[in-house]
């Protein structure tokens, strides 16, 4: 499992920006498709929310990869 450090001073990182930053898509646009199209798991659960806030030790799930948001 990978991991994604939040930046110091933040809570949060969306869902669309995380997928992009740990370059599990190559744009914002697959990002929205990806979320909409119900292809990405927040914790375990189907999310189809792009925005959605993404917290330290949450667990991002994403053709067999997985992420774990970390401060």
């Amino acid at each position: 499992m990978k991991e994604f450090r939040l930046r110091e001073g933040e809570e949060f990182i969306k869902l669309g920006q995380l997928l992009k930053a740990v370059n599990m898509v190559s744009s914002g646009v697959e990002a929205k498709i990806e979320i909409l199209e119900g292809n990405v798991r927040v914790n375990g659960e189907v999310c189809e929310m792009r925005g959605k806030k993404i917290h330290d030790g949450d667990i991002v799930e994403f053709k067999g990869e997985e992420v774990k948001a970390v401060k």
